[in-house]
C-alpha cells in the first residue's frame, strides 16, 4: 500500500494506533522515521484527556519518539479552549476527569472542582474519563447539571484498547450521567471536527493535503471526513473490518496497522 501523491501531512490518533494502553503497536521509532523520511509533517490527535500534554509527551518518549509540545492536541485542550469562549466568566468547573483535563481548565483560569463534597456552585460541569469515578461524584454532577448547570463532555468514546481488550471509555461515564439527568452532554472532541481544525492551523496545511489516521469509525474517521480530509482506518484498536464494511461514508484506506500504511 502506497499513500496518495496529494499527502503532505498526518493527524494522527493515538490509542488504538500508536498503543495499546502501556504497549506499543510497532516499532514506533521506525514509523516515525518512515514518516519523516516521506516528508510528511505530522500532530497527533487525541480524545484522551487523561493526560497533560507533557505526559503526553513523556509517554511518547518512552516509547523512542520525541515530538514538540505543538504537535499534541487533546480533548481536554479543546474542552477547556470551548469553555473559555462559552463562559462569560471564569469560576469553578465540577469535574469528573484526571490530571490532563484538570489541568488544562486551570491553564484557561477555571478552578476545577474534583471533591463531591465541595458544594460551591459551579459555572459548568465537565464530564471525562475518571479512573477514581465514584457514586458521590455521579451524585454531585447529577445534582448540578438538573439545577439547570451546563454540561460538558471531553469526548464520547464508550471503550479504549488496552492489551487486556476493550474496557469502559469517557463516554461509558457521560453515559450514566445521561441516564441520571436526561440531559445530553456537549461534546467537544472528535467526532466533531474541531481538533482536526486546530491541527490543520498548527500543520499549516489545507485538508484537501491530510491524511486522517485512527481507529475508531464514529470518532476519528467521522472526525476527518467532517473536516474534509483523507482518512484512513487501522484495525489495530477498536474497528473491525466488518465495522469499516459497513460504514457510510467509507474510509478512503484501510490497513492492519500504522506501520503497514505507511510500508
Amino acid at each position: 500500500m502506497s499513500l496518495p501523491k496529494h499527502i503532505n501531512a498526518l493527524i494522527l490518533d493515538m490509542d488504538g494506533v500508536l498503543w495499546r494502553d502501556t504497549a506499543p503497536i510497532g516499532d514506533l521509532p521506525t514509523i516515525f522515521s518512515q514518516i519523516h523520511e516521506l516528508g510528511l509533517k505530522v500532530v497527533l490527535a487525541t480524545n484522551n484527556a487523561t493526560k497533560t500534554i507533557a505526559e503526553h509527551l513523556e509517554k511518547l518518549a518512552s516509547f523512542g519518539v520525541v515530538l514538540e509540545p505543538w504537535q499534541i492536541v487533546s480533548s481536554a485542550q479543546a474542552t477547556a479552549e470551548t469553555l473559555a469562549k462559552d463562559l462569560s466568566e471564569k469560576g469553578h468547573v465540577f469535574l469528573i476527569g484526571e490530571n490532563g483535563i484538570n489541568h488544562a481548565l486551570e491553564e484557561f483560569g477555571f478552578t476545577p472542582i474534583t471533591d463531591p463534597e465541595n458544594d460551591s456552585t459551579p459555572i459548568a460541569v465537565v464530564g471525562s474519563l475518571d479512573r477514581s469515578l465514584s457514586y458521590k461524584k455521579l451524585l454531585r454532577a447529577t445534582l448540578h447539571i438538573r439545577t439547570g448547570i451546563p454540561f460538558y463532555g471531553t469526548n464520547p468514546d464508550k471503550t479504549f484498547p488496552t492489551p487486556n481488550g476493550l474496557v469502559p471509555g469517557a463516554g461509558s461515564i457521560l453515559a450514566a450521567i445521561h441516564a441520571a439527568t436526561d440531559v445530553e452532554p456537549i461534546i467537544i472532541g472528535k467526532p466533531l471536527p474541531f481538533m482536526i481544525h486546530i491541527a490543520l492551523k498548527r500543520l499549516k496545511v489545507g485538508a484537501e493535503e491530510t491524511l486522517v489516521i485512527g481507529d475508531r469509525l464514529e470518532t476519528d474517521i467521522a472526525a476527518g471526513q467532517a473536516a474534509g480530509c483523507t482518512t484512513a482506518v487501522v484495525l489495530s484498536g477498536v474497528a473491525t473490518k466488518k465495522q469499516v464494511g459497513d460504514w457510510i461514508p467509507k474510509p478512503d484506506l484501510i490497513a492492519d496497522n500504522l506501520g503497514l500504511l505507511l510500508d
